[in-house]
């Protein structure tokens, strides 16, 4: 049985640790909130730019003009796993989860005879990648949210990719990263970024089954005319969407990484309150039990004098 000594030293220290960790969710909860405003206001835009690409890409895909972030390379052999992790840790399961799905998809493509590369953005999803797949990581960016995201961040990362994929160094680019729901919900979404996707229709979206139907017409019922023509404007806005989407996808990120540490961390302070509760009830049961030792062995003598 430990001593009162030791015991007194194991609450304070856990005190100590419940301090720390409540008030690292205290500083979690107000970053979630600016996170999860720019993460939501960045939604709208970021459809909207998606949905109307998917509308001209429809008309031009299988055109022998169309741009190559449109077109692909024409094989997929080679696939770039664009991954999105946070920086730090203590914040639950988000990096491991994150970092699940890319090994998933990873082992799905080496066994059908793909060959896999890793662009690791956040410290945390090299770390684990590199113990299964470090030869596949081909580079890695870390900090990229200090001292703030922002889209210039992003575009860089765009312009990198990009770069790589006119280089042939890849055929399809695929990110993976946690869209935002709430504090406790994190869904880990893995998005193709190169070639160009063209979402399906959502049954219950009618703008969305508007653009299907007819290519030429735009949100809201509108018909446009584009000037110049759809090869020359996927040319000069499908860069440009690749960039949002990632600064998207690291919007969601960051706000999932908030939510999932504010998370933690309550758990980890009402863990350490009923941690301490278990050791005041083992010190105070051990201290009884000396004080009661001491009695005896005090009645004891006397009756023996």
């Amino acid at each position: 049985m430990p001593n009162l000594k030791d015991l007194k030293v194991r609450i304070d220290s856990v005190k100590s640790t419940r301090k720390i960790t409540s008030a690292m969710k205290m500083v979690a909860a107000a970053k979630l909130r600016r996170a999860q405003e720019q993460a939501e206001a960045s939604r709208p835009y970021a459809q909207r730019m998606d949905r109307m690409l998917g509308s001209l890409a429809a008309a031009a895909a299988g055109q022998a003009g169309a741009p190559k972030l449109l077109a692909g390379s024409g094989s997929d052999e080679t696939h770039l796993i664009l991954v999105a992790t946070a920086d730090r840790g203590l914040c639950g399961g988000f990096n491991t989860s994150i970092v699940r799905e890319a090994r998933r998809l990873a082992r799905k493509l080496l066994d059908d005879g793909k060959t896999v590369k890793f662009f690791c953005i956040g410290r945390k999803g090299r770390d684990q990648l590199r113990r299964d797949f470090s030869g596949m990581i081909v580079d890695t960016i870390e900090d990229v949210a200090k001292p703030k995201l922002s889209f210039d961040k992003a575009s860089s990362i765009g312009e990198r990719i990009v770069a790589m994929f006119e280089a042939g160094e890849f055929d399809v680019c695929t990110l993976i990263y946690a869209e935002f729901r709430s504090a406790i919900s994190q869904i880990v979404t893995p998005q193709q970024l190169i070639p160009f996707a063209i979402a399906e229709s959502d049954n219950g979206d009618e703008e969305a089954d508007k653009a299907d139907d007819n290519p030429d017409e735009g949100l809201n019922g509108a018909t446009y005319e584009y000037e110049p023509g759809e090869e020359e404007i996927l040319t000069a806005l499908l860069p440009t969407n690749l960039s949002i989407q990632i600064f998207k996808g690291l919007l969601e990120n960051a706000a999932s990484e908030h939510g999932a540490r504010m998370t933690a961390m309550d758990n980890a302070t009402r863990n350490a309150g009923d941690m301490i509760n278990n050791l005041t009830l083992i010190y105070n049961r051990t201290r009884q039990a000396a004080i009661t030792g001491e009695l005896i062995e005090i009645i004891s003598a006397k009756e023996a004098m």
